[in-house]
């Protein structure tokens, strides 16, 4: 598929998010609340495809992914009132409470960008996606936090202006804004909404150990991939909603520059194979691998018996958009 169908595969076409320098000038007003407490599903993502094209003149590498949403979440709850400062609250000693949080850093753009002032924040995140496993954690908190306070201030920021913010804070967060099935280019920040895949159930596993994601990126030299997925294919297949294709296809570069003590995600991937997914592959820069199941029945057989060996093992299925 030439890159001219394939921009064009899904409907509304590539939307280029901005940089933050360009949606700072608007001046935006909410409604002025007393106190207001509001909780929300924070989604995690998968990546059914993950390609690194280039390296860029910033530093930052081009990629090209086909990114899905699934039922796995985190719960988030902000309470605002009037007062001072953002905390948060992710009941795990090891995740900070400050403005190093995506959470908090979340919060601290939507005030500057709409001007709003005068209102202490707490925000109270109750974990089940897995820390630093290539699930969009962190990212997809931030995303909820910039949906619910938009909707808590009555600011209408819209899903594109909140993509636009999103980006300004990481990679990731544009897409976690809206989620369901997206190709997402450059940065991850330029989106494409794709067909919805189809149907499935999903089973994650994060085994033991993490990946440093600067780490893997050194590692990777963009004249030396010798495999790419195919994201033509992969998008054709989800416009004929061939569920088969899709696993078939799905493909991530990251696998082929694991550190040697972390080839355990082969083992993993051949596990969930042998359970009966259509296919497995390492999501994000991982370590978490997942699998795509066409019945509820095989999924939860596959489950119980991997969670045998794996504590971190999920069983999930695909979400449509947000937004």
């Amino acid at each position: 598929m030439s890159d001219t169908s394939l921009a064009n595969a899904g409907k509304p076409l590539a939307r280029k998010v901005l940089t933050g320098k360009a949606i700072a000038s608007k001046t935006l007003t909410g409604k002025a609340i007393a106190s207001k407490t509001l909780t929300g599903k924070a989604f995690a993502k998968i990546n059914i495809s993950l390609d690194i094209v280039s390296k860029m003149a910033d530093g930052y590498h081009n990629l090209r992914m086909v990114m899905q949403t699934v039922s796995l979440y985190d719960e988030v709850t902000i309470e605002c009132k009037p007062g001072e400062g953002i905390r948060v609250d992710a009941g795990l000693p090891y995740l900070p409470g400050d403005e190093r949080n995506i959470a908090a850093k979340a919060a601290l753009a939507f005030f500057k960008h709409t001007r709003i002032s005068g209102y202490s924040t707490d925000i109270k995140i109750k974990k089940a996606i897995p820390v630093c496993a290539g699930l969009g954690g962190g990212s997809t908190d931030g995303a909820c936090v910039l949906r619910m306070l938009d909707n808590m201030f009555e600011t209408g920021l819209g899903r594109i202006e909140l993509e636009r913010l999103g980006s300004t804070i990481g990679s990731d967060v544009p897409f976690c804004i809206d989620g369901g099935t997206k190709l997402a280019e450059g940065r991850g920040e330029i989106l494409t909404d794709l067909p919805h895949i189809p149907q499935c159930y999903i089973v994650i596993i994060k085994p033991p150990f993490s990946c440093s994601t600067p780490e893997l990126f050194k590692r990777v030299r963009c004249d030396k991939i010798r495999s790419r997925p195919d994201t033509g294919g992969l998008v054709k297949a989800l416009g004929e909603g061939d569920l088969r294709g899709v696993a078939q296809r799905m493909y991530n570069v990251f696998e082929d520059v694991l550190p040697r003590g972390e080839r355990d995600i082969a083992a993993i991937k051949y596990a969930l194979i042998d359970s009966g997914a259509l296919g497995a592959v390492m999501t994000g820069s991982g370590p978490a691998v997942f699998g795509l199941f066409d019945n509820k029945t095989d999924a939860e057989s596959a489950f119980l018996k991997l969670k045998v060996n794996y504590n971190e093992c999920f069983l999930a299925e695909t979400t449509g958009r947000i937004l």
